[in-house]
């Protein structure tokens, strides 16, 4: 049975929209920006802006291999018709670990956030919220849709409110009054650390921007898989970036950067300094829907690259299953307790197997999107289409101007490295999964011609 008469296809066009804003805002925004932001002062919007500027190209790539072969999948699946099946294999394996570690990750920290809140333990509320996620994934696709419609439009919504009143504050029409220009020139300058700083907080920006992609993850199980994929593709990287660059622009005009401090919302502080009541309540909600928002993408995202890895043969046939409802189950619940084996590292072993695992997991998401660029080339000149090539190399282009980065940089050349062994472990695990499909095809096939049943 195919992908598609099991699910249903029951996404709408507003939830495939919405799955794909709500992967990429996230508490990198809310909370992560103000890292980017102490390194490089205002300068942090021309690195929004190169950031921005990548999404948008690798979206639009993936929406031009869609139009072109819809209906095969996620993007995992064009990789694999671009460079072939080991690339597939791999890409499909390390953006799985790559959202399992999320996972982990997101639940903890939504833990330490319910702690102010319930008196439990944090590994406990983690647990809690992952199995309540997972009941939400379990039931058919178009629960987890309006779930994650809701979540995402609370963190659309929030940031839209911060500009809106933003706007209004800077332009005098309320509050006290500030000086734009003091904010942004009057504290050492635009570039305060120089060009070097603005490297360095791309990889930070970059992994705070990312998800995407998971639009065309989403789109397989929609009415029309072409129209929805074409139409989020085209306008996701423009919409992200507005965004994006919009309220840290406003951010950087309320709050002198030298007033932000790495680790904590420099929202929270952007709406003190605008008079807004309740500013870090309101804000705590927010990340918190922000975390749940992510695990609940996270969970649905590994359980479908899972299953369809299993229906490739690249994964045990068992993860293909589905539930009556459509849901991919024992993918699923293999992803959640994947997830869960995390959160308990992060707990048990925070300094050595959870850092492992983030460093492992930090830089893939830059390969997979690299495997998407060099796929886009071959698929391109396959069909003699050179117009919009030059997209492929920008992007490859940029990638690696980000690994170089994150190596010259001393607190992400681990990572950088981490990650490349990473792929390397993938490439190798493809190869000794090939080896035992062999063996079981000969040991099948010698079964059957000795009359065996």
């Amino acid at each position: 049975m195919t992908q598609d008469a099991v699910s249903g296809r029951t996404l709408k066009n507003r939830h495939i929209a919405m799955i794909a804003l709500g992967g990429v805002i996230g508490a990198g925004l809310f909370v992560g920006s103000s890292s980017a932001i102490t390194v490089a002062g205002p300068a942090v919007l021309l690195a929004y802006a190169l950031c921005g500027g990548l999404i948008m190209v690798v979206m639009r790539m993936l929406g031009e291999m869609v139009m072109q072969q819809p209906g095969l999948g996620s993007f995992v699946e064009y990789i694999r018709q671009g460079y072939g099946s080991r690339s597939g294999f791999v890409a499909g394996w390390m953006y799985w670990f790559f959202w399992v570690v999320a996972m982990g990750s997101e639940a903890i920290a939504g833990g330490l956030l319910m702690q102010d809140w319930i008196a439990l333990p944090i590994w406990l509320l983690a647990v809690g919220i992952i199995l309540v996620l997972m009941a939400v994934n379990l039931r058919s696709v178009d629960v987890f849709g309006e779930c994650e419609f809701w979540l995402s439009l609370m963190k659309v919504a929030s940031i839209i409110m911060f500009i809106v009143m933003g706007v209004l504050f800077v332009g005098h029409m309320f509050g006290p009054g500030i000086s734009v220009r003091a904010n942004y020139l009057g504290h050492a300058g635009f570039a305060p650390h120089g060009i070097t700083a603005i490297l360095a907080v791309i990889p930070t920006i970059m992994f705070s921007m990312i998800g995407s992609e998971v639009a065309t993850v989403a789109a397989a199980e929609s009415a029309n898989p072409r129209v929805g994929v074409a139409r989020v593709t085209r306008s996701i990287g423009v919409r992200v970036t507005v965004f994006y660059l919009t309220s840290i622009m406003l951010l950087l005009a309320i709050v002198p950067w030298t007033e932000v401090t790495a680790g904590k919302s420099p929202f929270i502080a952007a709406m003190s300094v605008m008079g807004v009541p309740g500013a870090a309540t309101i804000m705590r909600v927010v990340v918190f829907s922000a975390i749940l928002s992510c695990l609940n993408s996270s969970l649905y995202i590994t359980s479908r690259i899972l299953a369809e890895l299993a229906r490739s043969g690249n994964a045990p046939a068992l993860l293909a299953r589905h539930s009556a409802q459509g849901a991919p189950r024992s993918a699923l619940i293999a992803s959640t307790f994947a997830g869960l084996v995390v959160a308990f590292c992060s707990i048990l072993s925070p300094n050595v197997i959870f850092s492992f695992l983030l460093s492992c997991s930090g830089g893939v998401i830059l390969l997979v999107y690299l495997l998407i660029a060099v796929s886009y080339l071959v698929m391109m000149r396959r069909r003699n289409t050179m117009g919009r090539i030059w997209q492929g190399y920008v992007s490859i282009g940029g990638i690696c101007m980000v690994f170089v980065a994150m190596l010259l940089d001393p607190t992400e050349r681990m990572t950088a490295i981490a990650s490349l062994l990473n792929a390397v472990f993938f490439v190798c695990l493809y190869d000794g999964w090939q080896v035992v499909a062999r063996r079981r095809n000969r040991a099948s096939t010698t079964s059957v011609g000795q009359g065996y049943p």
